[in-house]
């Protein structure tokens, strides 16, 4: 293999916008996906990225092994209760992919689980290996048996686009229907007597802007709605006591939802309450009323009832906290369940019938994430549970309402001897430069020295959380004395909808300059030596801009689908998602202020001379959300640019914004970038 650069990227020359200033994109020509010469400059920097990188080969397949090792291939999850059966997953020793699978209900106890066997009775309703049969990528959509348990609706990708086809099966006889429809999107859901089956379409922008409805046997599909502003979403969805069809469309910042009888599909759909620019809104079904939880003049969101012939006029059940964001609400035939976040962590509170008094459920450790899984039932008496921690692998639990037994049904196996007493979680907090302190969740191996090599995780934007969560990939970082430690800063939703605010529009630059006062704090309170920092999609954005600001605080950093190139993707409507992102980021393209901040802070923009540590994009070819072009012209301009470096771009070339979809391909890719990682820290083996 040649160990020279790869091509020099074609340049174009820079365009000046209506606004006056300058738009550098110099490499415009990368967006030409189906062009030769772009695939194969793609094809020439995953050639180099492979020569640059050779020398990490042994190490990647140790770790490749290791995360193998610690993994039980053969598994299933714990089934769950709809109806007449129980639904569960499994996976086989060897297969990439899950096997979807049910057995007929026999009590009200879940069956037992026998590790490494199906279990009695069972019938497969889908096999994921055989649906992806040679294909290099596979994807399912939706997977949504009717409620009367009969029929499967499902859907299939196979390039990674997130374009799915929608498909029907008898689980009867388990013969394919006719019925075949291209090009939807994610989603989708029965009506109540299972003849009809709702799904939504994309607009060329990528955009879920249609509702469907489709009767089995029929060959053409009726048009039930179509947003029209393209800064809304839509999607259908039915009330857990399968009482309701839910029809949302939401924006960034303002939801509108329609609701219709599911016993009556072909009827017409009852708007809730109007969209107003800044109220979002959602509902479910609770016997004679309706839940909606909501945040009309109650940032952190309020939880109403609303009478069913009257489905807009709330009255408040909980009220607005300023501590406490409420985050969702399942209606049960007998009480509600409040998934809720206060302090950076996720909590549960059951609102009892009767007179007992509402009552939250407590958990042990300073760090963990918990939330509502697998509760189909509603007349269920026990809560379904996953919780996590950064030292306790996934674990699902049952919580009896009436003994208040929280009742553990599984935790993850990690083979090889796993032992979370080996390992201890710590939360500290740095100082931005506003004042305003950061969370910064921290776990390592018990006895590791310090200062230590450490990989500093970051997202924050859209509201998204990261919370503490385990991770049997990073036990290969953990045991050669790293610290591992995720920064919780501003755009996220950590610490309530306020977090989110601070960190995004004109206030964006808080996400990036939190990082950085995360990384300074880790080396100052002596965690940290080297710091390598890691981030994907938005947190790629992330990444892109603390390179540029303080690139002298990493020794490396690790950029996957990263949305690096904000400014000329958010100045073209055309791009998918960008109307709608608008109300993220702002709308450059008719606000001079805003373009001038984006400009100010977009990575592809302000790359200077300066030297840069080590940097790795990973990006996929047919990813829809970040297209793969950002990273590759990023890495163009650093090279052309900056000193420093190695600059690396890896493509893979037949996935989308996840990677590589196999179980064992994706460990594959997690090998590859920790052992980059490790390298950056000068662990070799």
């Amino acid at each position: 293999m040649s160990s020279e650069m790869p091509p020099v990227a074609k340049k174009i020359p820079a365009a000046r916008t209506h606004h006056g200033d300058i738009v550098i994109d110099e490499y415009a020509w990368l967006f030409k996906k189906d062009d030769a010469d772009t695939i194969s400059y793609l094809e020439a920097e995953n050639a180099y990225t492979q020569q640059v990188t050779g020398h990490l080969k042994d190490l990647e397949e140790t770790v490749f092994q290791e995360i193998k090792a610690r993994t039980l291939e053969t598994d299933l999850s714990v089934p769950t209760r709809k109806g007449a059966w129980w639904y569960y997953s499994r996976t086989e020793e060897g297969k990439q992919y899950g096997i979807h699978c049910r057995v007929a209900a026999d009590g009200d106890d879940p069956p037992a689980l026998t590790a490494g066997e199906p279990l009695p009775g069972e019938q497969i309703l889908l096999d994921g290996n055989v649906l992806a049969g040679d294909s290099p990528f596979f994807a399912l959509g939706t997977s949504a048996v009717s409620p009367d348990g009969t029929m499967l609706a499902y859907s299939t990708d196979f390039s990674g686009d997130e374009r799915f086809t929608l498909r029907f099966k008898d689980l009867g006889t388990g013969e394919l229907l006719p019925d075949e429809i291209p090009g939807i999107f994610y989603g989708g859901t029965w009506s109540a007597d299972g003849s009809t089956f709702f799904y939504t379409t994309i607009d060329e922008a990528w955009r879920p802007y249609r509702v469907h409805r489709h009767t089995l046997g029929s060959e053409e599909d009726v048009l039930v709605y179509q947003e029209d502003d393209e800064r809304f979403w839509v999607g259908i969805g039915l009330t857990r006591s399968q009482r309701y069809l839910v029809l949302s469309a939401g924006s960034k910042i303002t939801s509108e939802v329609r609701v219709l009888d599911a016993a009556d599909p072909t009827g017409e759909f009852t708007v809730v309450r109007p969209r107003r620019t800044g109220v979002e809104y959602d509902l479910d079904h609770a016997g004679d009323h309706f839940l909606v939880l909501h945040n009309d003049d109650a940032r952190n969101f309020e939880l109403a009832t609303a009478p069913i012939d009257d489905p807009g006029t709330w009255t408040p059940l909980i009220e607005h906290r300023e501590d406490t964001r409420l985050l969702d609400v399942d209606a049960f035939k007998d009480h509600i369940v409040v998934h809720f976040r206060r302090q950076g962590l996720t909590g549960i509170r059951i609102l009892p019938g009767g007179a007992r008094e509402p009552y939250e459920i407590p958990f042990p450790e300073p760090l963990y994430e918990v939330t509502p899984s697998g509760n189909p039932e509603f007349e269920a008496t026990r809560l379904r549970l996953a919780y996590t921690s950064m030292v306790t692998p996934p674990s699902v639990y049952d919580y009896d309402l009436a003994s208040d037994e929280l009742i553990l049904l599984k935790r993850r196996p990690v083979l090889g001897g796993y032992d979370p007493e080996d390992y201890e979680q710590f939360r500290e907090w740095a100082t931005a430069e506003d004042g305003t302190r950061v969370p910064i969740s921290i776990v390592m191996r018990k006895g590791t020295a310090r200062p230590a090599p450490t990989l500093l995780y970051g997202y924050g934007s859209y509201e998204t959380s990261i919370d503490p969560y385990f991770s049997v990939a990073r036990l290969s970082l953990l045991d050669r004395g790293f610290v591992f430690a995720v920064a919780h800063v501003r755009g996220g939703g950590e610490m309530g909808r306020g977090w989110y605010e601070d960190g995004k529009l004109t206030r964006k630059k808080n996400t990036f300059t939190d990082f950085v006062a995360c990384a300074g704090h880790l080396k100052a309170a002596g965690w940290s030596s080297a710091i390598i920092a890691r981030g994907g999609s938005a947190g790629g954005l992330l990444m892109g801009a603390v390179a540029n600001i303080a690139p002298e605080e990493f020794a490396g950093i690790v950029a996957e689908v990263p949305f690096v190139d904000a400014l000329n993707t958010i100045l073209d409507p055309s791009m998918p998602l960008t109307v709608i992102e608008w109300d993220e980021w702002g709308d450059p393209l008719h606000n001079p202020d805003v373009y001038a901040y984006m400009k100010s802070y977009s990575p592809y923009e302000n790359i200077d001379g300066r030297p840069y540590p080590p940097i790795l994009a990973i990006t996929s070819l047919n990813d829809t959300r970040v297209l793969y072009h950002e990273p590759a012209k990023w890495i163009a301009r650093l090279r052309a640019t900056a000193q420093g470096g190695p600059f690396l771009l890896k493509t893979e070339m037949g996935a989308g914004h996840g990677g590589r979809s196999g179980r064992y391909d994706a460990w594959r890719e997690e090998a590859f970038a920790l052992s980059w990682i490790l390298d950056r820290a000068g662990v070799t083996e």
